[in-house]
């Protein structure tokens, strides 16, 4: 057996099986359904703060953010961008198809695409989440959606989709694009005031 690597030894680590009740809700975290009420308290919270025309453009650029976000992560997956960084790069399995883990992973579905690295989820929920927390600026709200990307990120990893790595690779993505956008947003901003 070939030596694991520390990313591999740390995905066995998070990866467990929790029973069928652990399953079903790692798999309704990991799914968009169970966070519309989520997004629509973003949409009311914003709208409340800075008005409706504010709010038609922070949706533009919240939009923006999540697709640019998901957009990235799919030339990642597909390209050869990050060959440096990895030598088999895009040909990089979701843990689920690894020779090295699969045996010893928690596999719920196979429903998934071989590719993993760069992970889509992470990326889309921390632009969604760095973008939120910056326009609402509440701490307790800084907080509460810091936690749900998380869960959602380790939500990842227990359903075997993605090692720990292409969740930090996914959450420096959806970082980035969050900020961006909320830039963009403020400059929108400050120009529909002025008009």
């Amino acid at each position: 057996m070939e030596t694991l690597t520390f990313d591999e030894r740390l995905f066995l680590l998070l990866n467990f099986d929790g029973g069928a009740v652990t399953d079903h809700i790692m798999s309704a975290v990991s799914g968009y359904v169970m966070w519309i009420p989520l997004y629509l308290f973003i949409l009311v919270a914003v709208q409340r703060k800075y008005g409706w025309k504010t709010l038609a453009a922070f949706v533009v650029c919240f939009a923006i953010a999540m697709a640019l976000a998901d957009m990235l992560c799919g030339i990642f997956k597909h390209t050869g961008l990050l060959k440096s960084v990895w030598a088999s790069f895009p040909a990089r399995n979701r843990p689920m198809f690894d020779v090295a883990v699969r045996d010893l992973a928690h596999v719920v579905s196979y429903a998934h695409g071989p590719y993993g690295t760069v992970s889509a989820h992470a990326a889309t929920t921390a632009a969604m989440g760095v973008m939120s927390a910056l326009a609402l600026g509440k701490r307790w709200y800084s907080w509460a959606i810091t936690f749900i990307v998380l869960l959602i990120c380790y939500s990842r990893i227990y359903l075997a989709c993605h090692f720990p790595q292409d969740i930090v690779l996914g959450l420096a993505v959806g970082a980035i694009c969050g900020y961006l956008m909320y830039l963009l947003w403020r400059k929108l901003d400050i120009l529909l005031k002025n008009s």
